[in-house]
């Protein structure tokens, strides 16, 4: 093993731990300690080389802890107060039930921005109606904002098996129910959002409605911490965070594993719907605003970069912002012990969201 010291991360020790990383904030070390998530993880018992009746096994088990984790960072602080929600079923185009939670300020009617929410869980597990993401919707809601979560169809876990496009699919059938209903749900604009693999789902929304003609109707997209590359199983070197920041909070073998019960036969590796860091100038000319946001410790930080760069490349109005001190989706993962910065980026996006 060679050491560089001068090197970031696992650059320059391969075997650095994220509680040992200068760079890393104490209390999110603090938080992450309470469940051993403060060291590397075990090796990941699944890769994109396991068969996918294997990831899906795998993924169905593995799902209980990762709602669990979920539901600890955000257990401690009292609930927001003055937001009414409910719950809207609606038949996507697949002819499919979704549910969209519709959470709204008590007394406010609008007009307000409305953010149509796609929670992570890499495309494939988790649910918009567990704790985290409902609070998440709260304090969005909490700064004069409607916010509509999607439950999309997963390509693993309880939810699923439904790989690409079923989730895409529900999340833009979604949008355009948002659309559509926007006078009676009291909604000025829309704009799309979400973390990690909802970071991805926000994204390739809006360049599934360029594709199918409606992107006006899309006022703006603020991603999280996108999983957008697919460049898991063989990580390149362009993405420098991919070796930078593994077996920081997230594996990378662990990311191909998921990857691939989102496109198990391969046809959709580098479709940009799919995995958006491949979309061309020609997919992107004519997107509304977008912000991409990362955070500093992550393995997927890069991947959204060179996103946000093919975005200026392709003359879309975009911001970058990088969330330092941070692991993956970091700041809306720790409520509890790193607050302001939860709220700093519920801050960002209503300031986002107002400006457009």
């Amino acid at each position: 093993m060679s050491i560089s010291p001068n090197l970031p991360g696992r650059l320059g020790n391969p075997r650095l731990d994220i509680k040992d990383d200068p760079r890393a904030d104490p209390r999110m070390l603090a938080a992450m300690a309470m469940l051993e998530m403060d060291v590397a993880p075990p090796p990941s018992p699944v890769t994109a080389a396991n068969s996918i009746e294997e990831l899906l096994a795998y993924f169905m088990e593995a799902e209980a802890g990762f709602n669990a984790f979920g539901d600890f960072v955000v257990s401690n602080t009292p609930p927001t107060t003055g937001i009414i929600s409910r719950t809207e079923v609606i038949t996507g185009v697949d002819g499919n039930e979704i549910n969209l939670y519709i959470h709204r300020p008590d007394g406010v009617d609008g007009p307000m921005p409305c953010i149509v929410h796609t929670h992570g869980g890499a495309m494939a597990i988790l649910k918009a109606s567990n704790p985290n993401y409902s609070r998440w919707r709260d304090d969005l809601a909490a700064t004069g904002m409607v916010v509509v979560g999607v439950e999309f169809r997963n390509a693993a876990g309880e939810l699923g098996p439904h790989p690409f496009p079923a989730g895409l699919n529900d999340c833009a059938s979604a949008a355009q129910w948002v659309v559509a209903n926007r006078v009676e749900l009291g909604a000025s604009k829309v704009v799309m959002s979400g973390e990690s693999g909802g970071g991805n789902l926000s994204i390739a929304t809006a360049l599934k409605a360029k594709q199918d003609g409606w992107i006006s109707d899309i006022a703006g997209v603020y991603a999280q911490c996108p999983y957008i590359s697919n460049a898991y199983a063989e990580p390149i070197a362009e993405l420098v965070s991919l070796f930078e920041n593994d077996n920081y909070f997230l594996n990378v073998e662990n990311m191909g594993a998921f990857a691939k019960t989102y496109s198990p036969d391969g046809a959709d590796d580098t479709n940009p719907l799919a995995w958006p860091m491949h979309a061309e100038s020609s997919d992107l000319e004519g997107l509304p605003p977008h912000v991409i946001s990362v955070n500093q410790l992550d393995p997927l930080r890069d991947e959204g970069l060179v996103y946000y760069r093919k975005l200026l490349d392709a003359g879309v109005s975009a911001v970058s912002r990088t969330v330092n001190g941070t692991c993956h989706a970091g700041d809306c993962l720790f409520l509890d012990a790193m607050p302001d910065v939860w709220h700093a980026t519920i801050r960002d996006i209503k300031g986002f969201a107002d400006s457009l």
